[in-house]
């Protein structure tokens, strides 16, 4: 049985006998130590500590506050609920006071006491197991997807799927018509799983090509013309969260490569670098296009098809969602009327049949579209499917009526078992469940001869 780790801690100092003595003093925790802000920034991605201790001054401006006020504002950007103590000198009280503004937890000035210190960190690292615990308990209790609205049996599935994979680190994959809602359920993958970095979606096929492999991987200063400073990739800014590959079908043959090449070895190189940059972040692919089929007409790779579908999840189209147009529906007006200050506003009689009759091939996304559109352009307090601009054609509509219904079911039923027995009413009887005289007042209720 494995002993249970103590919390990690990154102590940022230059000058390195006061970086011993700092770790010696916190040695009941995993310590990690840098001397510079580059090298904070790797051991910080590769450790996720809770709690940093950092001094303003760090190379190439130890004499200055320029470098540790970027490294305070970078730590933060990548984990916003990062502690980070601030270690000042005697004259840097206004400096101090700027670090906490930026975010810091709390600032001491040297020399620093030990015993203080010591118990700063204590208080730090409890306030951010207290804060990571009230987070975890409010996703369990709330659902990640709870804000997802459905009704439909199928649509409930993949959310109880989405919910029970979370917390696994296993690479997902959403299959699903565009505008389905594939980054909802993205996003409430993230949140389930109570990552402590950040959400990062990137759509693979709104980028042009030449573009693509930096927006994902970074670049290095001078790796090309207009490189003018080295930049962070998507991959790297989600470093302890999820990353989300929005239409991965149309992912470029040569990143394809080099994306395998990071969800095996799990560190990437920026584009002109050299240096390896461990990265931890959950990969989540997604698109509308059949891949399999891409495989084999040679265009995705099936060594990467399969790194990615570790777990795969179909998503319903809009149409195949029972009720769910028309449930959305009114959760937009709300939404929308709240927006424009048209409170009170709702839908006809005749806007809800013509949302139950459209097809909507654009999912989810097109009905918000047009929801929207008619709440800006209704002139009444009701919305009409003229508002819509949706065709309703009242002759097609399904009947609601439950005496209708039961009775065109229970004559389909009688039809076809009297069909498939050819006329036998005893063995028609046995096979529908009932008695022979119940058959025969069936037969008569219903007008079949």
């Amino acid at each position: 049985m494995s002993e249970s780790r103590a919390p990690a801690l990154l102590i940022v100092e230059d000058d390195l006998a006061l970086q011993k003595q700092l770790r010696w003093s916190l040695d009941r925790y995993e310590a990690a130590t840098a001397s510079d802000a580059n090298a904070a920034l790797l051991q910080f991605r590769k450790h996720s500590p809770g709690v940093v201790t950092m001094d303003l001054g760090l190379p190439p401006d130890q004499d200055g506050v320029t470098e540790g006020f970027r490294l305070l504002e970078r730590l933060l950007e990548i984990d916003p609920y990062v502690k980070v103590i601030v270690l000042t000198g005697q004259n840097g009280q206004a400096n101090a006071l700027r670090a906490v503004r930026m975010g810091a937890y709390d600032f001491l000035a040297k020399p620093v006491d030990p015993d203080v210190l010591a118990l700063t960190v204590d208080r730090a690292m409890r306030l951010r197991e207290l804060q990571d615990e009230n987070r975890r308990l409010a996703s369990n209790q709330e659902g990640a997807l709870a804000g997802l609205i459905t009704r439909d049996a199928g649509m409930q599935r993949v959310c109880r799927t989405i919910e029970k994979v979370a917390r696994a680190d296993a690479t997902v994959l959403l299959l699903g018509e565009s505008g389905t809602g594939k980054e909802v359920l993205a996003q409430g993958l993230h949140d389930a799983a109570g990552r402590k970095g950040r959400f990062i979606a990137i759509n693979c096929a709104a980028i042009p090509e030449n573009l693509l492999e930096s927006e994902l991987f970074g670049y290095e200063k001078g790796a090309f013309t207009g490189a003018a400073k080295s930049t962070p990739g998507k991959i790297e800014v989600a470093h302890g969260g999820t990353l989300m590959l929005d239409e991965i079908g149309d992912l470029p043959m040569s990143l394809q490569a080099k994306l395998l090449r990071f969800l095996q070895e799990r560190s990437i190189e920026r584009l002109g670098g050299r240096q390896e940059i461990p990265v931890d972040v959950r990969v989540v692919g997604a698109t509308h296009q059949n891949l399999r089929q891409l495989i084999s007409e040679g265009r995705f790779r099936e060594d990467l098809y399969f790194r990615l579908a570790e777990i795969v999840v179909d998503i319903p189209p809009l149409r195949e969602r029972e009720g769910d147009a028309v449930l959305l529906a009114h959760a937009f007006v709300k939404r929308f009327a709240s927006e424009q200050r048209r409170k009170g506003l709702t839908l006809a009689d005749d806007a809800l049949r013509a949302i139950e009759q459209h097809r909507w091939p654009g999912n989810v996304r097109e009905l918000q579209n047009v929801i929207k559109r008619a709440v800006i352009m209704a002139d009444l307090d009701r919305i009409t499917a003229e508002d819509l601009g949706l065709r309703f054609d009242g002759e097609a509509l399904e009947d609601l009526d439950l005496r209708t219904v039961r009775e065109q079911a229970e004559r389909k039923a009688v039809v076809a078992a009297l069909a498939r027995v050819d006329g036998n009413i005893v063995r028609a009887a046995e096979l529908l469940g009932i008695s022979r005289p119940t058959l025969y007042d069936l037969m008569a209720k219903l007008q079949i001869k």
